[in-house]
């Protein structure tokens, strides 16, 4: 048989790909049809709620109008957002500023000093909300936005996901830079962070989300409804609204638009920057 023959001859499925493919679709409905019955409930008149069919008999965005005219919710959005932006530009530049500092310049105790603060990492959020507490107490953080804030605005995570490029960054391209007259600070910005935007894109893609979803500290932290973010407000909303469950729905759908839209467009960032740390590790 020919060479081109053999190429247009019909490739044998496997049937471990078979397997494969089929636990992927079913694991893929199981992921979705919660989100779709979430935005299929937030469509539907207060009468039909309890139908549990996925595809509104009437669909009506009615829920929509009345969530949006509500100037709490619109507030509650306008928090979330303030603060999980400013937490991702905070991340990103404390985080590659240390990270950087870790992988380009050789002190006694760098081990030690990137060995504590991985070591963060091991300690469960609800040991540290205790003395957070007491020292935005004390301090007269709480009902701040800074109180919110302050502990996310670096995070361990984010230091040893950039030291592992700034790892990978040639040493040649610093020392030319240092040649030139450039500071370290100038290197740090226009010679060795433009190389690790993979990592940049990856680590801003998860700050940002963390944030936004951030339930129990903001939770913790604040009494005052005009400073409550999405998720507190949106429980403080459904203990309200407890009996009306397709205004719930219709907030939690709109709280997660801005995730999904986030997700589709940015994914290769976070798949790329992800498989990149992986192979750098």
């Amino acid at each position: 048989m020919s060479q081109s023959a053999t190429a247009l001859a019909p490739r044998t499925i496997r049937p471990g790909a078979i397997i494969a493919w089929t636990c992927l679709f079913i694991g893929g409905v199981i992921m979705v049809t919660p989100l779709f019955f979430m935005f299929s409930t937030s469509l539907k008149s207060a009468g039909e709620v309890f139908d549990l069919r996925l595809i509104p008999a009437n669909p009506t965005l009615e829920n929509y109008i009345r969530v949006l005219s509500d100037g709490r919710f619109l507030g509650w959005f306008l928090n979330s957002t303030l603060i999980a932006v400013i937490t991702t530009v905070s991340c990103l530049f404390f985080d590659s500023l240390v990270a950087y500092t870790l992988a380009k310049f050789r002190f006694p105790g760098r081990r030690l000093v990137f060995l504590a603060i991985l070591s963060t990492l091991m300690i469960p959020t609800e040991m540290l909300v205790i003395p957070w507490y007491l020292m935005s107490s004390s301090l007269g953080w709480t009902d701040t936005y800074w109180g919110i804030m302050f502990p996310g605005l670096m995070t361990a995570f984010g230091v040893f996901l950039m030291r592992q490029f700034f790892e990978t960054v040639p040493n040649d391209f610093l020392e030319a830079a240092r040649i030139d007259g450039l500071n370290e600070f100038t290197i740090w910005w226009r010679i060795a962070m433009p190389l690790v935007t993979p990592a940049l894109s990856a680590l801003a893609i998860f700050t940002f989300l963390g944030n936004w979803t951030a339930f129990f500290w903001p939770l913790i932290v604040t009494t005052d409804r005009d400073l409550y973010t999405l998720p507190v407000g949106l429980s403080s909303f459904a203990v309200e609204q407890s009996i009306q469950w397709e205004m719930i729905m219709t907030g939690a759908a709109l709280s997660t638009i801005p995730t999904l839209l986030i997700f589709l467009f940015f994914q290769r960032y976070i798949v790329r920057g992800v498989m990149l740390a992986g192979v750098k590790g």
